[in-house]
């Protein structure tokens, strides 16, 4: 169509529909006129279109349109999934009068027709401003946009750009299953030995495809649901393509359990524990390794050496240990240069939403603005918690155990070797090399009780030590259960423990409560039968979370407890039967929930002896027709537990 004004000697026939925009026709060509013209004409009684003399109006000639005399505003909608498998999509919308319709891209004209046949003027400011917009995120129009497109829109803080979650989105949204099972494959082809339950295929998806946009994220799955089984997936994945080394950092009970999951899960992965006074210095060591995992003190101690190589991925596992910004810690970790930063933790939120803030911070450095800008904008009441979660669940993925049931086992066990402290490891060795020289080959299981006290906790050996000043902190087993019981409790559920110890039982009831604010009741040989089922009952009845502290052989039997989804064996036993039965009180008709069972123990050990055993005789058990009520403990692991210390263990321990 050409320029009206360009040819004043042709004459007006009839206004025509073009190509989806009202044009006139003239006696020689057809030529595009303004919408502000046709407002004249239409609803101001003009005769004149750009300099021509028009005799009708333009609904005189095209009664199939409905004409509007004010203007559509143009918006962008970013539609944000609710589902890992789905990614972002924009949305162009015309809105008048309460009115929206959706349409595929930005017009080339002043005006639009959408809806039945309704015709809008448009204000040219308001295209340029939402063509603008999509010009700066690289997007054409209406479909599918990258998660990094999507933040960028939400950063911009346009009047004319609306964020919603969708629960369902245009197929081309969907990330391929097909793309997820191959990349699984090629894993399997690598030596990655783990088949995922979907929710979990769906995390490795999401966590990969944030990966290849080079973002970071928070994986924030609840306790149970295999968090740290995802991440060893995706660093796997992207081990060959990047060749980077990526840092693990973790509290330090947990540093053996990485190390341990990796060589289940990934054995051609190597790993590096960075630990202890002989540990490297040298960053050429720590790059020979797929995986270095290291303790936050030593992040803090180590950050000149950590921050000269470049890393693939940092994670951050209990992630919430940054939740302040301003300790050292958290200055650490987010000064480390790195492709990709996750962090990981199931109580993203323990007190305030202001705790998420430090978090995103290191996953998503800006995305939620400087702390002042952010206690601004977000206060601590419903309404922010829900503003906020429009933005950041791009960038976190959060499970409940309850959301994803159907594809859970009904018994999730979790085993929980805890790192010692190293004044703990030359405590038990000198107690170990005690217990060796006083009975030699002629010890027994009585003989082992010393060092399955140790374990259990130092203040159950206060008198023997004759130190009166042992604080309950001073066992990182019971630092460990404490980390455990945090997300337990924020989750209002219930926990049942497991000890065998009289001494232990007593410091966990009187300490769980006043640290958790939560009710406890214990069950051993001091209870009269005639009260426990009554205990049961009272602990059952509460509304929220509560403890109960169980002896395995006193009320390890007989007792329904299904009010508890989680079992917590403190103090392994040596035979399997006394802890299954145990499980059993919760794991049972009428629970309603996956029971999730944690066992804590020390490596290199006598737990790691009585685990080891455990283990055996349940395999045992398996292939042949034998009962778990094993006879005698072997001779052997109690040698075995006298020679094992964690002390000749190397502090650099390598896969």
């Amino acid at each position: 169509m050409g320029d009206l004004r360009e040819h004043t000697e042709d004459f007006f026939k009839t206004w025509v529909l073009s190509d989806g925009v009202v044009a006139i026709q003239l006696t020689k060509k057809q030529y595009s006129v303004s919408a502000a013209d046709i407002v004249r004409v239409e609803f101001k009684g003009y005769q004149r279109a750009a300099g021509v003399v028009v005799d009708a109006k333009p609904s005189d000639h095209l009664p199939v349109l409905r004409f509007n005399r004010f203007p559509c505003e143009l918006r962008i909608k970013l539609l944000m999934p609710t589902s890992p498998l789905q990614r972002p999509a924009v949305e162009l919308c015309a809105s008048s009068s309460g009115r929206s319709f959706s349409i595929e891209q930005v017009p080339y004209s002043d005006q639009i027709i959408v809806g039945t046949n309704s015709w809008y003027p448009l204000i040219p400011e308001n295209i340029q401003d939402i063509r603008s917009i999509l010009n700066e995120i690289k997007a054409d129009g209406s479909g599918p946009v990258t998660l990094r497109q999507a933040l960028e829109l939400t950063k911009m803080d346009s009047s004319l750009v609306s964020v919603e979650t969708a629960s369902e989105l245009p197929n081309d949204c969907r990330i391929s299953d097909g793309g997820c099972d191959q990349a699984l494959e090629l894993l399997s082809c690598n030596g990655f030995q783990a088949d995922l339950y979907p929710y979990q295929k769906n995390g490795f998806s999401w966590l990969k495809s944030i990966s290849e946009e080079g973002l970071g994220c928070v994986l924030a799955d609840e306790m149970g649901l295999g968090k740290t089984l995802q991440v060893i997936a995706v660093l796997s994945y992207f081990k060959v393509d990047w060749n980077q080394p990526a840092l693990i950092i973790a509290p330090a009970t947990l540093l053996e359990n990485w190390r341990r999951e990796f060589a289940r899960f990934s054995p051609g992965m190597t790993v590096y524990v960075h630990s202890g006074n002989e540990r490297t210095g040298f960053p050429s060591q720590l790059k020979k390794y797929d995986i270095v995992v290291c303790s936050y003190d030593t992040a803090v101690r180590d950050q000149g050496l950590f921050g000269m190589i470049e890393w693939g991925f940092v994670v951050l596992d209990e992630a919430q240990a940054i939740k302040n910004p301003e300790t050292r810690r958290a200055i650490a970790a987010k000064g480390l240069k790195r492709r990709v930063a996750i962090a990981v933790t199931g109580t993203p939120v323990e007190n305030k939403l202001a705790d998420l803030w430090s978090i995103m911070d290191f996953s998503c450095p800006g995305l939620l603005g400087s702390r002042e800008a952010f206690d601004h904008i977000y206060g601590d009441d419903y309404q922010s918690a829900e503003k906020l979660e429009t933005v950041v669940s791009p960038l976190m993925l959060r499970r409940r155990v309850a959301d994803v049931a159907t594809d859970l086992p009904e018994k999730i066990i979790i085993p929980q070797p805890v790192n010692m402290s190293d004044a703990e490891i030359g405590q038990y060795d000198l107690i170990r090399q005690q217990v060796a020289d006083e009975y030699g080959k002629s010890a027994t299981l009585i003989s082992l009780l010393r060092l399955r006290q140790f374990c259990t906790h130092p203040i159950l050996l206060e008198d023997e030590t004759n130190d009166a000043h042992i604080s309950p902190m001073q066992s990182s087993k019971f630092c460990r259960l404490l980390e455990i019981l945090e997300e337990i409790v924020l989750n209002k559920e219930k926990a049942i423990i497991f000890t065998s110890f009289i001494a232990m039982s007593d410091l966990l009831t009187s300490e769980l409560p006043m640290r958790f604010s939560i009710p406890s009741w214990q069950i051993d040989g001091r209870t009269p039968v005639v009260e426990r089922q009554e205990v049961v009952d009272t602990f059952s009845a509460v509304a929220g979370s509560a403890v109960l502290i169980l002896n395995p052989r006193a009320a390890g039997t007989g007792l329904n407890i299904t009010a508890a989804n989680h079992v917590i064996h403190y103090t392994l036993e040596w035979n399997p039967a006394v802890e299954d039965q145990a499980t059993a009180r919760a794991f049972r008709r009428g629970q309603i929930l996956p029971v999730t069972v944690h066992r804590l123990f020390y490596p290199d050990t006598v737990e790691e002896v009585i685990n080891d055993r455990l283990d055996r005789k349940r395999q045992l058990a398996e292939v042949a027709v034998v009962g778990t009520e094993a006879p005698e403990v072997e001779t052997a692991d109690i040698a075995r537990a006298l020679q094992l210390s964690p002390i000749n263990t190397p502090k650099g321990v390598k896969q």
